[in-house]
């Protein structure tokens, strides 16, 4: 097995396990909606993530292109799946016992959410840059304007919790993160 193959693996593995708590928390709302009333803002952050995940495995594509791995960059990479995972966690908690339901669990979470989310962002620029620098230019200022831009919302939904920024603030992002997804790809 080469390198590719053996990172492709370990990051294949824990996007599947990202997806499975999302798709699990989903399923969860369905079966049981009396008892743990759903909250839709949350059901489309959940959707954003689902989102985010296949983008980055179609992104993660790329690492092909590396010829030479370090452990570093293997680390790095691995740090990064282990994020959005982190995310897609607490989105949907084991039990809600202490909270009236998702919305409530929602928003006394959001600190951490959002900047795990942010957090998120950031090592994206660095993924794209241990591609390669040719990697990185083929991209327009749109790439770095818009992960800023995004960890920048979300330095803001950390604090902020009114509801309908964050209703506003989860629409703009999916209907952005369609929208380059299908200009890129």
């Amino acid at each position: 097995m080469d390198v590719f193959s053996h990172i492709k693996s370990v990051i294949g593995i824990i996007l599947s396990l990202s997806i499975a708590h999302l798709l699990k928390g989903a399923a969860k709302q369905i079966q049981h909606p009396d008892r743990n009333k759903p909250y839709w803002v949350h059901s489309l952050w959940s959707f954003y993530l689902f989102l985010l995940l296949l983008h980055f495995w179609w992104w993660e594509f790329n690492l092909h292109d590396i010829k030479h791995w370090l452990f570093a960059e293997y680390f790095f990479i691995i740090i990064y799946i282990v994020i959005y995972y982190s995310v897609c966690a607490l989105l949907y908690p084991e039990d809600l016992k202490d909270y009236k339901d998702y919305e409530d669990y929602f928003y006394s979470r959001r600190k951490w959410i959002f900047g795990i989310l942010g957090v998120s962002y950031l090592m994206d620029l660095v993924d794209t840059w241990i591609k390669g620098a040719a990697y990185l230019h083929h991209y327009s200022i749109e790439y770095p304007i818009r992960n800023i831009s995004h960890f920048l919302l979300c330095l803001v939904a950390m604090r902020v919790s009114n509801r309908t920024f964050h209703a506003v603030l989860v629409i703009v992002f999916i209907l952005y993160e369609c929208s380059y997804i299908l200009r890129l790809f």
